[in-house]
């Protein structure tokens, strides 16, 4: 298992940090300042203009859809995860600057793999090139949406329609006036096996009947793209709306997962990698009892246990990556859980001792601190809880003793 970057990575690596440096982390005030502006003019999902500019830089420099190998890249999932924790130094721009933001990616991938030439000529060549934007609709209010065969929207075929009725919450990007496609999950077949009752159904946003309810924030955050609860009432769409296999959206929301647990996760330490700079550059430059708070033993212990920590972690999700490269996401099923329980804990904790190095500087608008915290909480959540991928992880352990 050899971890050593390909020439091609570390070609794509360099290119990619001088991006970040020369135009993201200066763009990241001019971000804020034009968001806001929006939020006073009362447009808090309106994007600012400067990412339109990043986006524009980028993709001049070939920085653009690089997780999707076969896009003219041809970078691995291993190659791709050393660029997704670059972009975790810059969340709210970096990714989507280099149009690998999630959830497009998950959604792009899931089009790639399973829509019809004429779905993808549609929806997918118009993400690909950054002029739209999508939500996966699956969680709901009203069941434990962690357990994906609790999913209650209806599907119901009428003539050459399909028909649906349900609400979803946490719709990632629904929100945002660029978005025009939602990909939502529901039942079709209510009298199949459990893994078998679910469909995937490609759904416009202007569809008639379809309404985005609100917006729910996060730790009181309003992100730009948003995540809405969307009601769906009556909702008829073309029977040829199909993603793939009717009964085959479980299925489906697995292959989802695999490749994007690994972007999110390495976004996870790149913003780990952040915190622990910003919180060695502040303590260095603090006086707290006779010397620097960076020479008191607390401070010291935090620095090297995050260090341990981002090194463990970066190595777990590279073997993950490896793993899905090697023997695909189902081979790698043990090690991607491992990593969606691993990665946000550790970077949690180190953007949590980054804050207390702040004082109270750390919980407010002047550090990135605080929206970092909020974020990486919310990962433990995002995409299954810590303890789905705990119980996962011990019957895979388990399951050799029993057989």
């Amino acid at each position: 298992m050899d971890f050593a970057l390909s020439p091609k990575t570390t070609e794509y690596a360099a290119k990619l940090q001088g991006f970040m440096d020369s135009e993201v982390f200066p763009a990241e005030a001019v971000y804020h300042r034009q968001r806001e502006q929006l939020l006073a003019d009362g447009k808090p999902h309106a994007l600012p203009a400067i990412v339109e500019e990043l986006k524009a830089k980028a993709k001049a420099l070939g920085l653009w859809n690089l997780f999707l190998p076969h896009y003219g890249h041809g970078l691995s999932v291993t190659d791709y995860a050393t660029l997704a924790e670059i972009t975790g130094w810059s969340p709210d721009l970096a990714p989507e600057a280099i149009n690998c933001a999630a959830p497009d990616t998950g959604n792009m991938e899931l089009l790639d793999m399973f829509a019809t030439a004429e779905q993808k000529k549609q929806w997918l060549e118009p993400l690909l090139d950054g002029q739209i934007r999508s939500a996966f609709a699956m969680t709901e209010p009203a069941v434990a949406s962690s357990d994906a065969r609790n999913i209650q929207t209806q599907i119901v075929k009428d003539g050459d329609d399909y028909v649906i009725n349900g609400t979803k919450w946490w719709t990632t990007g629904a929100m945002d006036e660029r978005c025009e496609i939602l990909i939502v999950m529901g039942k079709t077949n209510p009298a199949a096996d459990d893994h078998h009752q679910q469909s995937m159904v490609l759904v416009p946003i202007n569809t008639p009947g379809v309404k985005v309810v609100r917006n729910l924030t996060v730790f009181g955050y309003v992100d730009q793209h948003g995540h809405a609860e969307v009601s769906f009432t009556n909702v008829r769409v073309p029977i040829a709306n199909l993603l793939g296999a009717e009964g085959e959206g479980f299925a489906l929301a697995q292959a989802r997962l695999g490749p994007g647990r690994v972007h999110h996760c390495m976004r996870a330490i790149g913003m780990a990698e952040r915190a622990l700079s910003l919180m060695i550059k502040r303590t260095v430059s603090r006086e707290a009892f006779g010397k620097e708070l960076v020479r008191q033993g607390v401070i010291q212990e935090w620095i090297a246990q995050a260090r341990i920590d981002i090194e463990q972690a970066r190595l777990l999700v590279l073997k993950a990556a490896w793993m899905i490269d090697s023997v695909g996401a189902k081979g790698a099923r043990k090690e991607i859980a491992a990593i969606k329980v691993a990665v946000p804990r550790m970077a949690e904790r180190i953007i949590d001792h980054a804050i207390q190095s702040y004082g109270g500087a750390g919980v407010s608008q002047d550090s990135p601190l605080a929206a970092m915290y909020a974020g990486v909480r919310a990962l433990r959540i995002v995409d299954g809880p810590d303890e789905v991928h705990i119980r996962d992880i011990a019957r895979l352990e388990i399951k050799p003793y029993l057989s």
